[in-house]
């Protein structure tokens, strides 16, 4: 006889030890003593921006931005597999229990992160409105609630097959949740808060008799699980290597220009192939992009003096540690192996680029420095940018691709 919470506990216990044994390698290494020295640094100067905060700062709309975004942005872990779109079709009408549980475990996920984004927000909250922290635990009572309806939208958004209408979904929660929290952080009326709460609430009814009638749109299902774990695992690949990755391939006609620019000679062959690889592979330029962006925001807003260069230095180490797997991005491919030209290349090519990807991330990171007037520290940092990325290339990296 078939049992819905079997099954599901089956598939928790599955995903629970595939996370857990790759997450032994993504959390035992040098990078989070890294890590950790980062977010204790920027903890320490964001205490002491917080302190700088006058009454006229917009806590409240920067609040409603940020947690509402955290409270829009609601996957629902569903566990599901490929074949259970033939040997599940027929029992979807006894499957609600299981889409339950998945529901309840997605709202104590989100729950977390909630709890997370509201501690970091606080200290700002109540050094501006002066009222301390006794509205913490009210605030977050309030946001289990909204994150716990926005799940149950989201999951009857999902029984629409039109993306259109889940991508428009996602803007109007964004705009209805933003003003909620907006209004709640600047404590408006109940009634006016209630009413926004109304709109939500009539969402809610509004798709569930739209799709009470409809069935599970099982290909969309499997597709965005199939979609969070390739996630995950890019992430762990940069620790270990992970058999079930999947390569994505993505054009980014936008950037064609770059490998067009190089020359076509046979000791480029290799040089096309990882340029190639790292703008349209994976999540490498992505990865390249992310770490750049933060590492620009923190120069700019967090830290001042000489501690800069240490920060382009950490970031440059991230980069270049996480940009490492591109090496062993072809390694199970034989037609890698008929190119008629010598191993040695290979190297020299990846070296190159990598170096010329630092060394760009370099220059980036000190214009942040520059924005600020520090044109000193930023040709500084500069200069030990591209010579600390000289020596990760063709000293560190030299050792771990051997």
């Amino acid at each position: 006889m078939f049992d819905a919470l079997k099954l599901w506990r089956e598939r928790l216990g599955t995903a629970s030890k595939e996370v857990g044994r790759y997450s032994r390698y993504i959390f035992n290494g040098h990078i989070v003593i890294v890590l950790v020295f980062l977010l204790g640094t920027a903890a320490f100067y964001y205490q002491e921006w917080v302190k700088t905060l006058s009454s006229d700062f917009p806590v409240a709309l920067l609040m409603a931005i940020i947690l509402s975004l955290v409270v829009t942005i609601s996957p629902i872990f569903t566990f599901v597999v490929d074949p259970d779109k033939v040997f599940l079709l027929a029992l979807e009408e006894r499957l609600q229990s299981y889409f339950n549980r998945s529901i309840l475990l997605s709202f104590f996920i989100g729950l977390y992160l909630l709890v997370l984004f509201l501690g970091v927000l606080m200290p700002i909250y109540a050094q501006v409105t002066g009222s301390g922290f006794h509205h913490f635990l009210p605030f977050l009572v309030v946001l289990a609630g909204l994150k716990l309806l926005n799940l149950y939208i989201r999951w009857r958004v999902q029984y629409y097959v039109e993306e259109s209408t889940q991508r428009l979904d996602t803007v109007i929660r964004f705009v209805v949740n933003g003003v909620f929290l907006y209004l709640l952080f600047n404590q408006a009326a109940i009634w006016l808060i209630g009413v926004v709460a109304f709109l939500l609430l009539l969402l809610f009814f509004t798709y569930y008799n739209q799709t009470k009638n409809k069935g599970l749109k099982w290909e969309r299902l499997i597709q965005l699980e199939d979609r969070r774990m390739m996630s995950f695992y890019r992430l762990a690949n940069l620790f270990t290597d992970v058999p079930k990755l999947k390569d994505e391939v993505k054009r980014r006609r936008w950037l064609d220009w770059i490998p067009s620019s190089l020359p076509y000679h046979q000791d480029a062959t290799f040089l096309h192939l990882f340029l190639q690889t790292f703008i349209r592979g994976g999540d490498y330029l992505g990865l390249w992009i992310r770490l750049t962006v933060i590492g620009g925001l923190v120069l700019y807003f967090v830290t001042f003096g000489y501690g800069q260069i240490l920060f382009v230095v950490l970031f440059l180490y991230l980069t270049g540690f996480q940009l490492l797997p591109l090496w062993n991005h072809h390694q199970n491919k034989l037609w890698i192996q008929l190119y008629p030209v010598k191993e040695i290349t290979k190297k020299i090519s990846f070296q190159k680029l990598l170096f010329v990807v630092l060394s760009i991330q370099s220059l980036l990171l000190s214009i942040s420095i520059i924005l600020k007037g520090d044109l000193m520290i930023s040709a500084v940092a500069l200069f030990a940018g591209v010579a600390f990325s000289y020596l990760f290339v063709y000293q560190y990296s030299h050792k771990k691709l051997t």
